[in-house]
């Protein structure tokens, strides 16, 4: 159906109908439009969403494809991905059909983000994106071909080098905290536990078994939008219960016993990510240390034991 002008509000709506999972004929009515011309896109996204067809724009495709996962990711998960689609894939390919998508644009735009000096790592991850919204779009919608599948992936997997501090490195950095800093019993944690800085971050006294000496590991922190958020951790695997040394346990607890009548179910560290970074890059530069990022500290860890 055609687009209509609102003469009251001087802006353009649509009114059409759409068939629903069983086949139905759904009447649906979109207003606010500031010229035909978005309207009548709207309307022609809508109606290609409906039937599941791949002349609709990768741009459009995006939101049929969170839409489809929203109860399979989570919230962390689906900011990262929208981060990088946004970002990295929507300017190149936004506005090309899903089904006129070739192998030679992939490829192009593959020597685009090349170009631009990101590290491998992020290449890849990416890379995955743009993977996993023809991966759906095969599976789901029929799209009968699959231009990923016919370019090779660009970045790494897992950088070459792995970065890593030595017991005595890591002794020459630890040694410039005062003992009842906060921070140096979180860098502690870090390094003699492996966690890695979520789930230290969302640790509470309840996580903390100190008769046993083990942290049991059940969710994840992180901070978005000025809004804190604590969930599970990225994959099943990551819920465990880790053993860690009596004097780590000691330290913990002698912190703990700090925090005076602390509830047993808040987060020890009310801290952030950006600010153990920021921490983290002062006194690497007073130790005179090499450096490193925090997530390295989990590779520290692994080396040593």
């Amino acid at each position: 159906m055609p687009a209509y002008k609102d003469t009251k509000t001087n802006t353009w709506y649509v009114k059409t109908y759409i068939k629903t999972w069983d086949g139905a004929n759904k009447s649906t009515t979109k207003r606010g439009f500031a010229t035909k011309r978005e309207a009548t896109k709207w309307e022609a996204d809508l109606k290609a969403k409906s039937t599941a067809s791949m002349d609709v724009k990768l741009e459009t495709f995006v939101e049929m494809y969170f839409n489809d996962k929203r109860g399979e990711l989570k919230a962390k998960s689906i900011r990262n991905k929208k981060y990088m689609i946004e970002r990295h894939i929507i300017p190149f390919f936004g506005q090309k059909k899903m089904k006129d998508i070739t192998p030679a644009e992939i490829v192009e735009w593959q020597n685009q983000m090349k170009a631009k000096g990101y590290a491998e790592t992020y290449l890849r991850m990416v890379q995955n994106q743009i993977t996993a919204l023809f991966t759906h779009a095969t599976k789901i919608y029929s799209l009968n071909d699959n231009p990923c599948k016919r370019v090779k992936k660009m970045g790494k997997a897992n950088a070459n080098r792995i970065d890593f501090w030595t017991k005595e490195e890591y002794d020459t950095f630890i040694s410039t905290f005062d003992k009842e800093d906060k921070y140096y019993c979180l860098f502690e944690v870090l390094f003699w536990s492996g966690l890695r800085i979520g789930e230290l971050l969302a640790l509470t006294s309840n996580d903390i078994d100190f008769k046993n000496m083990q942290i049991k590991v059940s969710k994840t922190y992180s901070r978005y939008d000025k809004k804190d958020d604590i969930s599970t951790p990225k994959t099943e695997t990551s819920e465990r219960v880790v053993d860690i040394p009596e004097f780590l346990g000691m330290e913990l607890e002698s912190y703990i016993n700090r925090l005076y009548k602390y509830p047993k179910n808040e987060r020890i560290f009310m801290i952030g990510n950006k600010a153990v970074e920021n921490m983290m890059k002062s006194h690497i530069e007073k130790a005179g240390v090499k450096k490193i990022r925090v997530h390295d500290l989990r590779h520290s860890h692994a080396c040593r034991s």
